[in-house]
């Protein structure tokens, strides 16, 4: 292996390790507090290049009349790309509330208010019927909580996944890229891309 490939698979692990631990930690609680606590985020916050956005989009085989769900959807790059580029509706869904306000700012600089609407909202319990593509850049375990959602989309939908599986569901489609220059993100990694279509073949 040489040293290049051995430094793509060390960062690999590294955003999996970060994001799992994130998780784990929010998962126990001392005691139930007298008021119900706002859900914090499943996963840590890690923007996807822009390189990988752009690819994500086109494996989707977006065509006019789709509808498009960002579930975690950070900054919201990823349905503004889906409406500047494509002209469709999109859906940005997340639980943090700053991620939101960003979100929105975003959309606004854009000048895509018309078709981009951004939630605060707990993933889990969204409606996906309505979806024909959902972006994701979750863990695999919450890749596998939404199966049952993503099941309910309609038949020739497309699910597209940043670096991360979806265990039971074989995928149609894996493309492997480099994330670019990195920028001021530093991914100038590896980055893998999952495709499935609904209904999906099981593993």
């Amino acid at each position: 292996m040489n040293a290049d490939r051995f430094h793509m698979r060390a960062a690999n692990w590294l955003v999996v390790v970060v994001m799992a631990a994130l998780w784990l930690s929010g998962g126990a609680t001392a005691a139930e507090p007298e008021q119900k606590e706002a859900k914090k985020p499943d996963v840590i916050y890690v923007p996807t290049p822009q390189p990988v956005v752009e690819k994500m989009l086109e494996m989707c085989d977006i065509k006019k009349g789709d509808i498009v769900y960002d579930l975690g959807c950070g900054d919201g790059r990823i349905v503004v790309t889906a409406a500047k580029k494509y002209g469709v509706r999109a859906f940005g869904y997340d639980i943090d509330p700053e991620r939101v306000k960003e979100a929105n700012e975003n959309v606004r600089k854009a000048g895509v208010e018309h078709l981009v609407t951004i939630k605060q909202q707990d993933i889990f319990e969204l409606d996906l019927s309505q979806a024909t593509v959902v972006t994701l850049y979750l863990l695999p375990q919450l890749n596998v909580r939404l199966m049952p959602q993503l099941e309910k989309m309609a038949k020739g939908s497309r699910i597209v996944s940043h670096d991360f599986d979806m265990k039971g569901a074989k995928p149609v489609q894996v493309v492997k890229m480099n994330g670019g220059d990195g920028g001021d993100e530093g991914w100038d990694r590896e980055h893998t891309i999952y495709k499935w279509v609904v209904p999906w073949e099981k593993e």
